[in-house]
């Protein structure tokens, strides 16, 4: 199974909630972590690394905090992923040419680097401000259904 991080998760949760806030407003770090119930250690380390990635812009000062540095819909969740967790691939090789001693020989690896684009491209394609808009239901019906293994006959 393919997962994100829980750090990359809560990125995604923080940026989304500064998201639907009025843009104007800097946040500060504990106000982050309360508001989406992260501790503020590990909310004070994802919002430096998005900071870092430019996705946020850090104000100094006393009244300083974080705000978005660009929309939520130009920051996509790829972008994100890439922030907390580095160049995105689904395989080592996907994103590290020649860290695998087999890939001269290996018949599998272009197939796993066209997943890692069409997957990145995928993620590109989802903004931040779709992140906090409710879901639709039939989404919900797709993804059963590709979770749930179809049975064959009986």
């Amino acid at each position: 199974m393919i997962r994100i991080t829980r750090q990359t998760d809560y990125g995604i949760l923080i940026l989304s909630q500064l998201a639907s806030l009025p843009a104007e407003v800097v946040h500060a770090a504990k106000d982050v972590a309360k508001r989406s119930g992260i501790p503020l250690p590990m909310a004070s380390k994802i919002l430096k690394a998005l900071a870092r990635a430019s996705l946020l812009a850090s104000h100094r000062g006393v009244k300083g905090g974080y705000s978005l540095a660009v929309s939520a819909d130009r920051i996509s969740i790829a972008d994100v992923i890439q922030a907390l967790e580095g160049p995105f691939g689904i395989t080592e090789c996907s994103f590290n040419p020649g860290a695998c001693e087999q890939e001269p020989c290996c018949p599998v690896r272009t197939n796993w680097q066209r997943i890692s684009v069409a997957v990145r491209d995928a993620l590109d394609r989802i903004p931040l401000s779709e992140m906090s808009v409710p879901h639709s239901p039939q989404l919900d019906v797709r993804l059963r259904a590709i979770a749930s293994p179809t049975q064959g006959p009986a």
